[in-house]
């Protein structure tokens, strides 16, 4: 149920209505910024919403329960804030997103309809359709510990305890020849073998991916050649001369942290934990030819 502001009722039940749509975004980094689809700029609670910025919604629903409540919105690329370079290096990816009614005339009688995050954005030329999840698709997140085999900690945050700018698992260099936007052949880094950082964390220092960050699918160190393959395209093409630094990789295993890492004390996997072929062990015991029968005394 939504509270209205006083005035707004008789605003609405006045017949005449000045009503708009105001949509404030909050991007992970802090940046607010206010678009609206009226003709001139508005501002309420510290935010300035811009006009005319193109912006247009689907019907906003609301279900009883926890099912998740999505809608889209439609826009043009054609405001100073929003444009496609920052949708495409990710900067509005999990966005905070606030859906206004204002009356524009008394911008004090307005309410808040719907609050959500940024998912999918699909673009289109100087077009853009952003998916707007509801807040309960938070609760179907995964949340706590895994009991698997694997460890569940990140390589280099506090639970694993590994220093991460330590020379022997950072190395920094810069590309020398650019294969798209996920190959680059690279200079910097010969002294490591293949292999040291395959699922290690690239960041970009320079170039026009700076500051984005990319996860290594595959390092190879050939005849003195290294090239680096990423899981996903980066933003831009990769140029000649991008600098970038980058981690080593770890496939979560315990030979791997043992061997690679000694960090076998901050395992937090479970490798000894039963598997499938330890709980089928006792129905067969009785059954020396494994055929299912069972075995008289």
């Amino acid at each position: 149920m939504k509270v209205l502001p006083p005035g707004m009722q008789e605003h609405l039940d006045s017949g005449g209505t000045t009503l708009c749509w105001c949509w404030r975004l909050t991007r992970p980094d802090g940046l607010i910024l206010g678009f609206s689809d009226h003709d001139r700029p508005l501002s309420f609670e510290g935010t300035i919403f811009e006009a005319f910025t193109g912006f247009t919604a689907s019907e906003i629903k609301d279900s009883v329960g926890l099912n998740v409540d999505d809608l889209d919105v439609a826009g043009a690329l054609r405001s100073q804030s929003l444009n496609e370079d920052d949708l495409a290096s990710g900067n509005f990816d999990d966005a905070r997103v606030e859906i206004f009614r204002v009356n524009w005339q008394d911008v004090s009688q307005r309410v808040l309809m719907r609050t959500g995050s940024l998912g999918e954005i699909k673009r289109n030329g100087t077009a853009f359709t952003a998916e707007i999840r509801g807040l309960s698709h938070y609760l179907q997140q995964p949340k706590g510990r895994l009991i698997q085999y694997g460890c569940d900690a990140d390589l280099g945050d506090g639970r694993c305890g590994i220093d991460l700018d330590d020379p022997a698992f950072k190395g920094t260099g810069a590309v020398t020849t650019g294969e798209g936007r996920r190959i680059a052949i690279v200079s910097g880094i010969e002294a490591f073998s293949s292999q040291w950082f395959t699922r290690g964390l690239l960041r970009w220092t320079n170039g026009a991916n700076n500051g984005q960050s990319a996860e290594v699918k595959r390092h190879m160190n050939t005849g003195g050649e290294v090239r680096l393959e990423l899981w996903q395209n980066a933003a831009f093409d990769i140029q000649a001369g991008d600098g970038f630094s980058v981690t080593a990789g770890c496939d979560k295993q315990l030979a791997t942290c043992r061997d690679r890492f000694a960090n076998v004390l901050n395992f937090r996997g479970f490798p000894h934990i039963p598997g499938n072929d330890f709980v089928t062990s006792y129905p067969n015991s009785g059954d020396p030819d494994n055929d299912g029968g069972s075995r008289l005394s």
